[in-house]
């Protein structure tokens, strides 16, 4: 295919709604927690060279592969607790070292958890497709370390400050849907509003959020691996296993467009700081860059070796990164459309990484248990985290001020570090988190909630502080994969497996 070429996306403004990142930066330092550590003994460690190990990726009955999209495959998890496993809160581990010297081979992953006949047998398992039938279609004491910058008080908080929008928001036309569930028959409406769920509702409570089921948005024909609100908060973008990217409006949830064009389903996607470009990683070993007005591809990204599985663009939209199932990340120039480096990143598929606000750093996960920070000028790996239960990492994120990260785990428990340290400060249960590559965020427009999908079919929200479930949202019929939470207003998006296939629209106060 021809492919025009992009024009180049703008930088971002360095102001957004009138805060400048120095008063941002100020408000950060002034609302910081005191670092409650939890029961994780995390440690900061050297990652260790090894050779790494190649997979034997192939799509095998056992992963059950949905169109190709990988996200949803269920592989049998080598994380289920071992008898006797201690769960109870206890003071953190040690942080060891925080720097590395050069740039790490393939890392290594250690055992935990039981075992499926053997390590290599589990590792093989977990290469295969997250989708659910045939492609065929069958704690730390003290605050980071910011220069010149005071310590925290005590009792102070970490602070999590809600983004801005970077644009001002455009007027579109809400284009009605020309597309139809598989085996129904066609019309013109691809939403649905939602009467409040009765499970869902509470009486007000000035400490606890209000979500309701606003909008259940259908059209797409296989499982929904991903949703992404765009930065200007105008739009929201479902990625699919049916290969396939759509376009809603992110307040009242009608249909704009489909972007059609891989060749495999889609496990991810991101959107340019400026809202007017999307990116999407597909197992047809490919990364796309789409212009959101006309909705065709401006480039296509080649390297990879398997499937492409998880993507984001840095702060001003200049690189693209992506993740992969053959262990790798790639960095990308977004102009040039080209490799300007490549990470040897783990010893299994890369799942999940993210830049922090300064585009200064990436996070990458993967299922060998480990959470790696590279510096993106040179390279090099500067921290290594590991839990010491060494539970597959299936999520990872920066929080929005950049200083915590937070990770999900297929032992049904997200984390929240202090990577400086190497320290675990939270943990977040009550979900179910076994098998998939659930999707964590955080919620800081109203209160500051942690955000997660589930596999018991709900959405979980979690206190920040206090780790207390403020509410559990029901309405999916499969699990939730991905959730996302809007940058402006109390709106959250979640999108659920094959049984369900819907995207929903969910809205506290506004």
């Amino acid at each position: 295919r021809d492919h025009s070429p992009p024009a180049e996306p703008p930088a971002p403004d360095t102001e957004e709604n009138g805060q400048t990142e120095s008063a941002k930066r100020q408000r950060f330092d002034e609302d910081m927690n005191s670092e409650s550590e939890d029961s994780d003994n995390g440690v900061l460690q050297h990652p260790q060279s090894s050779g790494g190990k190649s997979h034997n990726m192939h799509r095998s009955s056992a992963g059950k592969t949905v169109g190709g999209g990988k996200r949803y495959s269920a592989p049998p998890s080598r994380n289920s607790p071992v008898d006797g496993e201690n769960t109870s809160d206890e003071e953190s581990g040690e942080s060891m070292s925080e720097e590395e010297p050069a740039v790490p081979r393939a890392g290594r992953g250690k055992g935990g958890g039981k075992m499926f006949a053997s390590k290599m047998l589990a590792r093989k398992a977990l290469s295969t497709s997250r989708h659910n039938s045939d492609s065929d279609g069958s704690s730390g004491d003290e605050s980071p370390d910011d220069g010149d910058k005071p310590m925290a008080p005590a009792n102070a908080e970490p602070y999590l400050s809600a983004p801005t929008t970077t644009q001002s928001i455009q007027s579109h036309s809400n284009a009605q849907s020309d597309h139809v569930m598989e085996g129904t028959t066609p019309t013109q409406t691809s939403w649905q509003p939602e009467t409040p769920n009765t499970a869902t509702s509470r009486p007000p409570d000035s400490d606890k959020p209000d979500y309701v089921l606003k909008y259940s948005l259908v059209g797409h024909r296989k499982g929904v691996s991903s949703v992404k609100f765009s930065p200007d908060g105008n739009w929201l973008a479902s990625a699919s296993a049916d290969k396939t990217v759509k376009l809603w409006n992110a307040y009242n949830g009608k249909y704009d467009k489909t972007l059609e064009g891989h060749g495999g389903g889609l496990s991810d996607v991101t959107w340019s700081s400026d809202s007017r470009y999307l990116a999407t990683g597909s197992d047809d070993k490919t990364v796309r860059i789409w212009d959101r007005d006309s909705g065709r591809t401006l480039k296509i990204l080649r390297g990879h070796t398997n499937y492409v599985f998880c993507v984001c663009y840095n702060p001003k939209s200049t690189l693209l990164a992506s993740g992969s199932f053959d262990e790798t990340v790639r960095i990308w120039d977004v102009q040039t459309g080209k490799c300007i480096r490549t990470l040897p990143a783990h010893s299994d598929p890369v799942v999940a990484l993210n830049f922090n606000r300064d585009g200064s750093m990436i996070v990458t996960c993967s299922y060998d248990g480990l959470i790696r920070i590279w510096d993106i000028t040179t390279g090099q790996c500067l921290k290594t985290i590991v839990n010491d239960n060494n539970p597959a990492v299936s999520f990872v994120k920066f929080s929005p001020n950049s200083k915590y990260i937070l990770a999900a785990t297929q032992d049904n428990t997200l984390r929240l570090w202090n990577y400086h340290t190497g320290k675990c400060l939270k943990m977040y249960k009550g979900h179910l988190n076994e098998n998939y590559c659930c999707f964590g965020a955080f919620s800081v427009t109203g209160g500051k909630w942690i955000v997660s999908g589930s596999e018991d079919h709900c959405i979980y929200l979690w206190n920040l502080q206090n780790k207390e479930i403020v509410q559990k949202l029901q309405g999916h019929t499969d699990v939730v994969l991905c959730v996302d939470c809007h940058p402006l207003k109390n709106i959250i998006a979640s999108g659920s497996l094959n049984k369900d296939k819907s995207v929903k629209i969910w809205k506290y106060d506004c």
